[in-house]
């Protein structure tokens, strides 16, 4: 049987149709495929924006700016030595871009200026740190990533 251009034509076109519809039919219904927005309430966090762009230029104005560092026992957030630890009230939230489920906030209680983050709450990979917190009624914030 002879094919003519014709026909290869309308062939091709179904071959790349169905291609299609079956990569969308994967997509949709696979959950491996799984696309979720960044955070929830994305919409409402976008509103706060300009409130988080205040609390970091807060943050530039300070002396000396929260340090955040890894070692044996987890990883140690060391605020400002000239700040009084009991007036530094807020949280640390940790995102983990791989998996939401290991997304965890700790509320900043401090009898130093250091606040440690125990080992067995971290798993190996990339943490996005975001400190928010307020001093004597001025808001901060300091946003960090760190590979632990």
């Amino acid at each position: 049987m002879k094919i003519n251009w014709g026909t290869g034509i309308v062939i091709g076109f179904v071959v790349f149709i169905s291609f299609i519809l079956y990569m969308v039919v994967t997509m949709l219904t696979d959950k491996e495929y799984n696309h979720d927005l960044v955070t929830e309430k994305y919409y409402e966090k976008g509103t706060l924006y300009q409130e988080e762009i205040d609390a970091e230029t807060n943050t530039q104005l300070l002396s000396e700016n929260v340090k955040i560092s890894n070692n044996r026992e987890g990883i140690l957030i060391t605020f400002p030595e000239d700040l009084d630890p009991s007036n530094i009230k807020g949280t640390v939230s940790f995102y983990r871009p791989s998996n939401k489920n290991l997304d965890f906030d700790l509320p900043i209680v401090l009898s130093r200026n250091t606040l440690l983050i125990p080992d067995n709450r971290l798993l190996e990979g990339r943490w996005d740190i975001k400190v928010d917190w307020t001093y004597e009624g001025v808001h901060y914030l300091n946003k960090d990533k760190t590979t632990y």
